[in-house]
């Protein structure tokens, strides 16, 4: 299995590819798709995972409300898609939820709606110090 870095090149270049061939003005959905397809087909993804049911734990209870992660590649990486005029801090804390509920280390916030690419890429490290009340890899999925 490739490293967690090299999934991380993986998934800017894929974004890049993509983006490319289908420029800005599509649904987020249409990318996401494309970006999963793209990364299976470059092997680096044996498992890119589209629309990941992410439960909420509250006490000892898992609840299920609502929480999807867009992509999650090798069970290491999270993708969170995004097709907007301008990334808003809602949509960082967004993916910020997702990896501290989650425990994965790394996500990326893909906005798609850019002239370039590399505008629309945002990488985040999850780095908590302390203990979290999450598990650090997640028993939740």
């Amino acid at each position: 299995m490739k490293d967690i870095e090299a999934i991380a090149t993986d998934v800017v270049d894929c974004a890049i590819k993509v983006h490319k061939a289908l420029g800005p003005g599509l649904l987020e959905s249409a990318y996401q798709y494309c970006h999963a397809y793209e990364l299976k087909k470059r092997g680096c993804a044996k498992r890119a995972e589209t629309e990941v049911k992410l439960p909420l734990l509250y006490e000892d209870q898992k609840l299920d409300v609502g929480y999807k992660i867009d992509t999650l590649i090798n069970k290491l990486v999270i993708v969170e898609n995004k097709a907007v005029e301008s990334l808003l801090p809602v949509h960082e804390a967004q993916l910020l939820t997702y990896m501290k509920l989650s425990g994965y280390k790394i996500g990326f916030l893909l906005n798609w709606n850019v002239p370039l690419m590399k505008h629309g890429i945002k990488r985040f490290i999850l780095n908590l110090p302390g203990e979290t009340p999450y598990p650090k890899k997640s028993s939740l999925l």
